[in-house]
């Protein structure tokens, strides 16, 4: 594998001078610096660097090149590196100038660039080297050196092979996914006969057709409560969850976190957060799951992960939490936050091919197997939004399917600015997927459109499906109430069943089974964001020390 290369590009000497000393003095033992002063020298350069096979990372421009914008060159990057990372160096006066806000924002939402980083000022500059790492490692991810990454080596894209994929999404695990018959893969086996499909962890051990739990414990997880009472319960994962066990433990209570999967729940189909706060350049669903329980972890959580949870009940010591596995520990008080799963298509012809074309949400790890393809992606909220942006990174050309006749009714504004500024990327409103098929892996679909009901068959690779949400609230006792499409129903929602049950005011978030609340996306009449999710997640926690006072 060749050395990556980082390219620098400014028409002001001194201001190259200063970019060229950072990036030699910190990169230059791990990646090839390439300092240009001109923009047709840096595509130039690019073709070279392309056409010899060579990678590159990471596109730095200045604000003005030649006496045109910075980000021109920076747009015309993906022509021969779409997975580079590009990034305008931006003067430090400038940050918080409405003007030049105003044009990050539109290039970044037109799909010019991806990123700003402050210009470096006196060595070493450490803001500058944190920015510049975060975009390293955000190339590194999407497929290229991934560190600490899981390999899962099958046989055939489908079956266990596809579901141990999805396992380590659901646990926001880096991992990549190589055939057995390819040369990554005889390189790696290195011919030891083994059953597939198989994982090697990043310290080498090798797992032979683990199940879910061994996947878990292999990462350093804990699979089991570590006692038997805790002054909460956590149950899901996702942001929602990880937010109530992070506040939960900080605040000295004892927490345990129980999930049937891993962590993030459906954000960690998200490829990029833009809108989150506190990261002006974004941040992938999985990263910050990652973070997330990391910060639960130090502050004394408890995990319980690949644990399927059945009841729920109400008794004099507390709230009685029982798991499929037959353990049962006695909580003061319980946050639901299982989340929402997407719904099924319901094509049997396309069921049949998932994980072979076919995907449940925007698996980042399938994204480089879509290189120079034709891909769908089935949704109209901003997860889907966020799906096909990245698709299109990789992919020859990328197609957002909505049922609705709008983007605008489901998305957040810059997305839809986004998706409308992207080349290769198509939109086609007012039409739903209705077949589709393939030898051994998905080739084609069947599109119909809702208004005429003329339908149309189109070659495509990959079907990315983000539809709707289905609340995981099955499993729940009919003493919580839910509403009519199964959401928990929570504070003022309550029915006056509901409110008898209880058998007083509930608190805001209260179900009607005391001492059990409900936060994120199963809650009914959540904001489907996830900064919502972690919202409801702290808020959640005020009131369970509430619940333990009384």
């Amino acid at each position: 594998m060749s050395t990556p290369v980082l390219v620098a590009v400014d028409d002001h000497p001194d201001l190259l001078r200063d970019v060229e000393r950072e990036l030699r003095n910190r990169y230059a033992a791990d990646y090839r610096i390439c300092c240009l002063s001109s923009a047709d020298d840096a595509l130039a350069t690019l073709d070279r660097l392309a056409a010899a096979g060579d990678e590159v990372a990471l596109v730095l421009a200045g604000e003005e090149l030649d006496g045109r914008p910075g980000t021109a060159l920076l747009a015309q990057v993906p022509r021969t590196f779409p997975q580079a990372e590009r990034v305008l160096l931006v003067a430090w006066g400038r940050v918080g100038d409405p003007a030049s806000g105003d044009a990050i924002f539109e290039a970044i939402s037109r799909g010019r660039m991806d990123h700003y980083v402050v210009r470096p000022g006196g060595p070493p500059d450490e803001y500058f080297h944190q920015a510049v790492t975060s975009f390293l490692l955000r190339w590194a991810e999407s497929g290229h050196r991934t560190p600490h990454a899981v390999h899962v080596v099958g046989e055939s894209w489908s079956g266990r092979a596809y579901e141990l994929r999805a396992v380590l999404e659901r646990c926001a695990l880096p991992h990549r996914f190589l055939l057995a018959d390819s040369a990554e893969g005889r390189a790696l086996l290195g011919g030891a006969r083994l059953r597939f499909p198989l994982m090697v962890m990043p310290n080498g051990h090798v797992l032979e057709d683990p199940s879910d739990i061994d996947i878990a414990r292999a990462s350093g997880t804990a699979v089991a409560p570590d006692r038997d009472e805790y002054d909460l319960v956590v149950v899901g994962g996702g942001p929602a969850g990880l937010s109530a066990s992070v506040y939960g433990a900080s605040e000295g209570l004892r927490t345990l976190m129980i999930d049937s999967g891993g962590i993030g729940g459906q954000a960690t189909t998200s490829s990029s957060i833009r809108n989150y706060l506190g990261f002006p350049r974004g941040v992938s669903g999985g990263e910050l799951a990652r973070r997330a329980y990391e910060q639960a972890w130090v502050f004394g959580t408890r995990f319980a992960l690949m644990q399927q949870v059945t009841s729920l009940a109400r008794e004099p010591d507390g709230v009685v939490v029982s798991l499929a596995t037959g353990g049962v520990v006695v909580a003061g008080a319980v946050v639901l936050a299982t989340g929402a799963s997407y719904r099924r298509l319901d094509v049997p012809s396309l069921e049949a091919l998932r994980g072979s074309g076919v995907v449940y949400g925007a698996a980042a790890s399938e994204a480089p197997l879509v290189a120079d393809e034709d891909v769908y992606v089935v949704g109209g909220a901003n997860s889907a939004g966020q799906a096909v942006l990245h698709l299109a990174r990789y992919a020859r050309r990328a197609t957002l399917v909505v049922r609705g006749t709008s983007l605008e009714a489901g998305m957040s504004h810059y997305l839809v600015q986004q998706i409308r500024a992207t080349p290769n990327v198509a939109v086609r409103t007012g039409t739903e997927v209705v077949g589709g098929g393939g030898d051994c892996r998905l080739d084609h679909l069947v599109l119909r459109s809702r208004t005429t009901g003329e339908e149309e068959t189109v070659a495509a690779a990959a079907l990315f499906l983000m539809i709707g949400a289905q609340p995981h609230t099955e499993w729940l006792p009919p003493t919580v109430e839910r509403d009519p499409d199964g959401f928990v129903l929570t504070g003022a929602d309550l029915s006056a069943r509901g409110l008898d049950a209880l058998g007083r005011p509930p608190l805001a978030l209260e179900t009607s089974l005391a001492g059990v609340l409900a936060v994120g996306d199963v809650r009914h009449g959540s904001v489907k964001r996830v900064a919502s999710a972690v919202g409801e997640g702290s808020i959640a926690i005020r009131l369970v020390h509430r619940l333990l006072a009384a």
